[in-house]
């Protein structure tokens, strides 16, 4: 049973003649002829009567109308169905380091989104640890780190900002009025982040104080939205942050950019050297807008 045979099957039943329903198909009234008879041949059932005044369905007939209404609908549909469709998204990983500004990251989302309308990212939080494990597990397709990828992964620099201490207000002053040093701290309680949340940062600084003779009273903590609460617990006076996470969690606190030594925060976008085409397509993008 063809679709083209249900077409001429409805033709003559809604004009109730054949010499009307070849005029309207644009056929000879022997072809259509031909096609029904083939029609009612499969079906093993007359579906017309042919009488003096026209050519009325019989009960099968009837019967078989509803369903070919139904199946030449699908069938006219099924061409919009395929067209609507179009290509098919393709998700792709990706991890947000704590502390990336939301318009840095609305402007990535922005890039991807009208350079990569295939991408459907896939946004997850996590520290540098977790997202190098995730990357190297295949868990995570691209990650964005405080740390330089090692020579296992690929990738490169795309943010650089500079940590400075957020003061508590209502203590005297720590510093200047812009900048302060890490000996304007010396004695004093700082909260600063966990190793596992910026590993190389971390190091640096305990290293970088211990050479300098400089011996603030480190309070140490995981933390990414309650720097407030991490301060307080610990009664630390600062808190070492950079600017934009500064203004977001502590935006009372003054904060000043740390000078001697200046540290900088630096993120990087990591991936595996081999990966899917539409891995590769948005890691460029996000290189080639940030870099």
């Amino acid at each position: 049973m063809e679709l083209r045979q249900l077409r001429y099957f409805v033709a003559v039943f809604s004009q109730r003649s054949i010499s009307r329903a070849a005029e309207q198909l644009l056929i000879s009234q022997p072809a259509l002829t031909r096609q029904i008879r083939l029609l009612e041949h499969e079906c093993g059932t007359p579906l017309f009567e042919r009488l003096p005044k026209g050519t009325f369905p019989t009960p099968a007939g009837v019967a078989l109308h509803k369903h070919a209404l139904t199946m030449l609908a699908l069938a006219g549909s099924a061409r919009d169905v395929a067209r609507q469709a179009g290509p098919v998204r393709q998700p792709v990983a990706l991890g947000l380091a704590p502390g990336l500004p939301f318009e840095w990251v609305d402007r990535l989302l922005v890039a991807v989104g009208a350079q990569a309308p295939l991408a459907e990212l896939e946004l997850t939080d996590g520290d540098t640890t977790s997202q190098l494990r995730m990357v190297r597990e295949g868990r995570l397709d691209i990650g964005l780190v405080h740390q330089e990828p090692s020579q296992d992964l690929v990738g490169g620099r795309v943010r650089k900002e500079f940590f400075g201490l957020a003061c508590r207000p209502g203590l005297p002053a720590i510093g200047g009025e812009t900048d302060c040093r890490l000996a304007d701290v010396h004695d004093q309680r700082v909260l600063i982040h966990s190793r596992e949340q910026f590993p190389l940062g971390h190091d640096r600084l305990l290293a970088t104080s211990h050479e300098l003779g400089v011996a603030p009273a480190w309070r140490i903590a995981t933390f990414n939205e309650h720097a407030r609460a991490c301060a307080d617990s610990t009664s630390s006076v600062a808190v070492m942050l950079t600017e934009a996470s500064a203004r977001r969690l502590l935006p009372d606190w003054h904060w000043k950019q740390l000078v001697d030594p200046a540290m900088a925060l630096e993120t990087w976008l990591v991936r595996q050297p081999v990966t899917r085409g539409i891995v590769e397509n948005v890691a460029d993008i996000i290189l080639e807008t940030f870099q």
